[in-house]
């Protein structure tokens, strides 16, 4: 008998999840507790922008003309117990206001309201980043308040999505991750996963704690090197240097590769900053914090990334922003997303709004979240008029339609011809071709 399953928490990764096991050819039951949000995906809509998932979702939704019915959403957690043989846990874990630790509240909740239901066989599935030693609490949680007991068993099986690829990487993910206590949780998630894993993605079976660790070790190792090539564009700057040069030198070393060395001003989003930060909680709680004191200078590099294009606008307008008006081309913290969360590009308008700049954003898919994140900014509808009459112009998302704009055009319309690329994407040659003065990150003479 095929599997039926449910995913609890019906956000960004939730959604993609339901989506995908419904792809894969499962029965899929979504479950939130926020109504508007399960009516918005029951019509098909998704509540984030997310290239291929509206579609995803239209071709599995039950009520759809033309769709295969098997994905349905409820609110009751009660309908979830009942109908699922594997639990999906995707609700978010963000960090804890005023500290560095990671906010577990949402995920207890989660386990809390579906474990009274558990009265079969079954097993749940954390794929939330959470702190080791997580996975050992919950199990315990969990077999003590379902009535299936111990029968009720649970898998660590972290998620690794990119923002604007999360499709592609649930239906063909580079490794799957499975941390298990037995061989029912191990059997029950290489038949969830047999066709990825047909298809050559890698299984890897180990422990809780490794499993946790791996998703948080990525991320760290990942910021570590933005943040080293970042480190390295403010060396290029004291020293006359050029950071794109350097990137692509070192690049060619097999040892360290080509990708994430492009430097610019850092990362951001709602999963990089905080599991970064809360790897830092986490090992000092463990007594293992000498082992990740690195760690803060790379979240420290990152941030000031956001300090030093500010300081360069400011420069490029005369020393003050007072009575400039300053075009923002990005909102989102990257290209093919609407997520604004811990944006650089937003953090970097807001410090200039707040220095008596006139601010006005343009952004392909991110301006509604923006609006609400930062409402006191301008906001313009195309690039073109968010440079109209512009002192400077700074680049702070790499969208490809930003690469595409036509300098020319841009210099018909701007106070001044000044551009700051915060992204190294843009073509120096073809801005200075059209009368702009370009200026990058960590290439002073670039």
């Amino acid at each position: 008998m095929a599997l039926k399953i449910t995913v609890i928490g019906t956000g960004y990764l939730g959604a993609t999840h339901a989506a995908a096991m419904a792809e894969l050819g499962f029965e899929v039951l979504g479950l939130d507790v926020v109504p508007e949000k399960i009516e918005m995906l029951q019509r098909g809509e998704v509540p984030m922008y997310e290239p291929g998932l509206a579609e995803l979702l239209r071709r599995h939704v039950a009520g759809i003309e033309g769709s295969t019915g098997r994905l349905r959403f409820t609110t009751s957690y009660e309908e979830a117990g009942a109908f699922g043989d594997v639990h999906f846990v995707c609700v978010n874990t963000p960090q804890k206001h005023g500290e560095y630790a990671c906010d577990m509240s949402y995920v207890d909740s989660a386990f809390d309201a579906l474990a009274p239901h558990l009265t079969r066989p079954t097993l749940v599935v954390g794929k939330s980043t959470v702190p080791v030693g997580s996975a050992a609490r919950l199990a315990e949680r969990l077999a003590a308040a379902a009535p299936a007991g111990r029968a009720a068993e649970l898998a660590w099986n972290p998620e690794f999505l990119r923002e604007g690829f999360a499709v592609q990487d649930t239906l063909h993910p580079d490794r799957i991750v499975a941390g298990v206590a037995g061989e029912k949780a191990e059997e029950l998630l290489r038949e969830v996963y047999a066709k990825p894993i047909a298809e050559g993605s890698p299984f890897i079976v180990m422990d809780y704690p490794t499993a946790e660790l791996v998703k948080t070790s990525a991320n760290s190792f990942l910021a570590t090197k933005i943040s080293f090539i970042n480190a390295m564009a403010e060396v290029c700057e004291a020293a006359d240097g050029d950071v794109v040069k350097l990137a692509e030198a070192i690049g060619h070393d097999d040892r360290i590769g080509k990708k994430f060395l492009r430097a610019g001003i850092g990362f951001g989003g709602g999963c990089l900053p905080k599991d970064l930060r809360a790897f830092m909680a986490r090992a000092g709680e463990l007594g293992a914090d000498q082992a990740l004191t690195f760690l803060r200078e790379i979240d420290s590099i990152n941030m000031r990334r956001r300090g030093h294009m500010v300081e360069l606008a400011r420069d490029a307008v005369g020393g003050g922003f007072l009575g400039k008006r300053v075009a923002v081309l990005g909102a989102t913290f990257k290209p093919d997303s609407d997520d604004v969360r811990d944006s650089p590009a937003l953090n970097v308008a807001g410090q200039i709004h707040l220095q008596g700049g006139q601010v006005t954003v343009y952004d392909p898919k991110g301006m509604e979240n923006a609006r609400r994140l930062f409402p006191t900014l301008g906001y313009a509808d195309t690039a073109l008029e968010a440079v109209r009459g512009a002192d400077v112009v700074l680049h702070l998302t790499e969208w490809r339609e930003f690469r595409e704009l036509d300098p020319a055009a841009l210099a018909e319309v701007t106070a001044e011809r000044r551009i700051l690329d915060g992204r190294n994407a843009l073509d120096p040659q073809l801005w200075r071709k059209a009368g702009w003065t370009y200026r990058a990150l960590g290439r002073p003479r670039a």
